[in-house]
């Protein structure tokens, strides 16, 4: 794992969401995606099983109060469920350590929340933009050090 890749994405994310007022997918979510922008399927199956999960919460809501704390956990523990379901089902688009299966467990539900919590556009946008952002500065700063 590239720690600087980390923590430049989370700096930059808090940037563009002090700028924007606009959360970029959530603070960790685009140096996430920075690290997997060279595999290009698992940041799209990121991307399927955090919208699977706003899913299962939209229909879920129709039948229980769900907001604030009880939203986040409910899109934690679906998002959490199917990256899981995803992981033996799929287990060729995860060829990295444990840890990065860790963090992929809990990216789509803090993805999906904020999808929720802003409209479906400008997240993703912002998502591509600081994601993109954050694989350049890496790069640079692995170049230059």
């Amino acid at each position: 794992m590239h720690y600087e890749t980390v923590f430049i994405g989370i700096l930059l994310a808090l940037f563009y969401a002090e700028a924007t007022g606009l959360y970029p997918g959530g603070i960790i979510v685009p140096a996430y995606l920075a690290l997997t922008l060279d595999q290009p399927l698992r940041a799209l199956a990121t991307l399927g099983i955090a919208l699977l999960a706003l899913l299962i919460y939209r229909i879920a809501s129709r039948y229980f109060i769900l907001f604030g704390r009880r939203r986040l956990v409910v899109l934690l523990l679906a998002g959490g469920l199917l990256a899981h379901a995803w992981f033996l089902l799929a287990p060729e688009f995860y060829q990295t350590p444990l840890e990065m299966k860790a963090v992929g467990l809990i990216i789509p539900g803090l993805l999906a929340n904020n999808l929720e919590r802003q409209r479906f556009w400008p997240t993703l946008a912002s998502l591509v933009t600081v994601a993109v952002g954050t694989y350049f500065l890496a790069a640079l700063f692995r170049l230059i050090f």
